[in-house]
């Protein structure tokens, strides 16, 4: 008997712990139906993004038994909602939401409002998939004429924004800067043990692909994460290192026809 707890002990020690995060892009938005950049807009969750909460994101979390202490989510409501959503028809409301401004969406300056395809008919494909998916490519800065300018920069959910930070455009390089100091935040606390999901924007997903994975800017220009649908990552408590890759959970054939929508300017 003592010499199987003496042995149960040294293979304890040699046991690695893990702990899961989950990184999630919220359901379509108002704006994702009518195929506009939408960025610091605060456009609300459609009939359908609701919809996709209800039959993607929350049967793959319930079905892999994933269980959270806290969420993270933008200020925006359609990130909001979504983890609303979750974890009230997981039957854990009670998990705190810590709302960040930093993890919005990233802001599309003057593109907002616009429709994808009329701007790419306007200024070609080619420089319309630079703004959307070029690292450093940076679009024209919002302008008071934009009808959107107002709603967005007088919204009291901003008011955290720190002087002299409130952007008026990014490219995805300055998305990525601005979500890695919660990022750093939220991996002390995935390394503490606490369960994570991450309720966020498709190009902050984006952004903590870059940062979890450790991939090149070239890389991230390519990463493209279709709506509701939970990645997990599994992180060494002891190492604070990786465990293999992320994991998108849920119908395979789903996941790869709704990536490839998310990839193209539509119509």
């Amino acid at each position: 008997m003592v010499l199987i707890k003496f042995l149960k002990s040294k293979l304890s020690q040699f046991m690695t712990k893990t702990n899961r995060l989950v990184v999630l892009r919220h359901g379509e938005s108002d704006f994702n139906i009518e195929n506009k950049f939408c960025g610091w807009h605060d456009a609300p969750l459609s009939e359908f993004g609701i919809k996709e909460a209800l039959t993607v994101a929350i049967p793959s979390l319930a079905q892999s038994q994933l269980e959270f202490d806290v969420v993270y989510s933008s200020v925006l409501s359609r990130s909001r909602e979504t983890a609303e959503l979750i974890l009230c028809k997981l039957n854990c409301a009670y998990v705190p939401i810590k709302k960040d401004w930093r993890l919005c969406e990233r802001h599309y300056g003057n593109l907002t409002g616009s429709k994808k395809r009329k701007v790419a008919d306007l200024y070609g494909e080619e420089q319309v998939q630079a703004w959307r998916r070029g690292y450093d490519s940076v679009p024209p800065p919002i302008e008071e004429s934009n009808r959107y300018y107002y709603t967005i920069c007088s919204n009291p959910i901003f008011d955290e924004v720190p002087p002299g930070q409130f952007p008026l455009s990014e490219s995805l390089h300055m998305c990525v800067d601005r979500v890695k100091p919660v990022w750093k935040e939220v991996k002390r606390e995935v390394l503490k043990g606490t369960r994570v999901l991450m309720c966020v924007h498709g190009t902050v997903a984006r952004a903590l692909v870059q940062h979890i994975e450790g991939i090149s800017n070239e890389a991230t220009e390519k990463v493209n994460i279709p709506n509701c649908v939970p990645r997990v990552y599994e992180f060494d408590l002891n190492s604070g290192g990786l465990v293999g890759g992320g994991i998108n959970l849920g119908d395979q054939d789903y996941i790869r026809r709704k990536t490839a929508q998310v990839a193209a300017i539509g119509d």
